[in-house]
C-alpha cells in the first residue's frame, strides 16, 4: 500500500481504544477515542479512505479485534510490544502518542507482527513423562506427610 490509503494505529485497553489514522494522500493525522466494543472500533477504522491497514499491540485483549478487522476486509497486524523500539529520550507515554507511533511504525516494513492464532488452538497436554513424574513426587509427598503426621513415636535410627 503506497501512495494512497490510511494507516491506523490502535492503543487498545479493556475500557477504551485510542486510534490514530494517517491519511497517506494528504498527510492528515486524525485521532479519536473510541469505545471498547469491537463493532465501534471496526466502524471507526472502516470510515477512513481505503485501503486501510491497522495494527495494535498484543495484550490481554487478545486477537478478537484482529479477527473482526480482517473479517471486515481491513488488513490488521498484532504487534509484539517487546519488538518495538522506543527512543531513549521518549519519557512521556500517552494513549494518543502510542497510537500515532503505531500508525507511523506500520508505514515502515517489518514491525514485529505476531502471526494470527487462527481461532483458539488447544494447548498440548502434559507428556506421559511429566504425568509419571508428578505421580512419583505426589506419592512421595503423601508418604512423608503421613509419616510425619502420625501420633506414634518416631522410630529411632540405628
Amino acid at each position: 500500500m503506497s501512495g494512497e490509503g490510511t494507516w491506523v494505529g490502535l492503543d487498545v485497553h479493556a475500557r477504551s481504544v485510542v486510534g490514530s489514522a494517517i491519511d497517506e494522500a494528504s498527510g492528515k493525522i486524525s485521532t479519536r477515542r473510541v469505545g471498547p466494543r469491537t463493532e465501534q472500533v471496526v466502524e471507526w477504522v472502516r470510515s477512513h479512505p481505503g485501503p486501510v491497514a491497522a495494527c495494535y499491540e498484543a495484550g490481554p485483549t487478545g486477537f478478537g479485534l484482529a479477527r473482526a478487522l480482517t473479517a471486515a476486509g481491513i488488513a490488521c497486524e498484532v504487534v509484539a510490544p517487546s519488538k518495538l523500539e522506543r527512543p531513549s529520550g521518549d519519557k512521556v507515554k500517552t494513549d494518543r502518542r502510542d497510537a500515532e507511533r503505531l500508525a507511523r511504525l506500520l508505514m515502515s516494513p517489518g514491525i514485529g507482527a505476531i502471526p494470527p492464532d487462527h481461532g483458539n488452538p488447544v494447548a498440548p497436554g502434559p507428556t506421559p513423562m511429566a504425568c509419571s513424574r508428578a505421580n512419583v513426587f505426589g506419592s512421595r509427598h503423601r508418604c512423608i506427610a503421613t509419616r510425619c503426621s502420625s501420633t506414634s513415636p518416631a522410630v529411632p535410627k540405628t
